[in-house]
């Protein structure tokens, strides 16, 4: 078979099925990874041009089914070149509006899926990846720079991302292994679809000056990008998605 062999988390909806469907329509192998969306992870990996795709399922939060969806990913597919870390959970618990029970359980299913979840599959691909090289692109968001007030554990999680990210790419180089982050803002997903309704909807797309948010497709764009032969020396950066709503220097 031809084409690089690809592992998308959190693929069956929103960013990380755009991801999904780019990568395909350039002759890659995909790897739909799931939850609890059996369902549409089947659909889209029936509907992506090409063959060879297949559906892997696990709660990133398990350590050990991390393990078992990249190391079979890898099985099925003779190795594995690429690994988009999309998955993430994003739930409200403000500091004044959880139980103290609630903010424990909200702080250790947000970071256990949304960053120790990354590391550890990023641990697994690498072993994949050692010795032809690879490509590692995490999918952060602006709210790690900005504060996401509402939901604190997704802003900090998104913050170790970032830093886990950087780290690894001075730790992976030596191995042809490059990683890269995007850091999106409002994107319109299933994730972001009440926060996009009136009049909120219309206050965030005001962020912007382009007055929209993105597209899936948008995002979508730049982690093909950063995964490409041509874009090892992009290895370690940030790149910020968010239409000029947040500027940082």
């Amino acid at each position: 078979m031809t084409g690089r062999a690809v592992l998308v988390t959190g693929a069956s909806r929103g960013i990380g099925r755009a991801v999904a469907a780019l990568f395909a329509q350039h002759g890659d192998r995909v790897a739909v990874h799931h939850r609890d969306s059996a369902d549409l992870a089947g659909e889209l990996v029936a509907s992506l041009p090409g063959a060879g795709h297949i559906v892997v399922r696990a709660d990133l939060a398990d350590p050990e089914q991390v393990r078992a969806a990249v190391d079979g990913a890898a099985e099925q597919f003779g190795g594995l070149d690429v690994l988009v870390n999309n998955a993430g959970v994003y739930t409200p618990h403000g500091i004044f509006d959880t139980s103290y029970e609630q903010w424990q359980h909200e702080w250790r299913r947000t970071l256990d899926t949304n960053l120790v979840g990354a590391a550890n599959a990023i641990w697994c691909a690498a072993r994949h990846m050692r010795e032809r090289g690879g490509r590692i692109v995490n999918v952060s968001s602006r709210g790690a720079f900005r504060g996401e007030p509402g939901q604190p554990a997704y802003g900090a999680s998104k913050a170790g991302l970032n830093a886990l990210g950087q780290s690894l790419a001075v730790a992976l180089a030596p191995y042809g292994i490059a990683v890269a982050t995007v850091a999106p803002g409002f994107v319109a997903t299933d994730m972001t679809n009440e926060h996009l309704k009136p009049p909120r909807g219309d206050e965030i797309r005001a962020q912007s000056p382009f007055g929209r948010v993105a597209r899936p497709e948008e995002i979508a764009e730049a982690v093909f990008w950063l995964a490409s032969p041509g874009a090892e020396w992009a290895s370690g950066t940030i790149v910020d998605l968010n239409g000029a709503s947040y500027l940082r220097s």
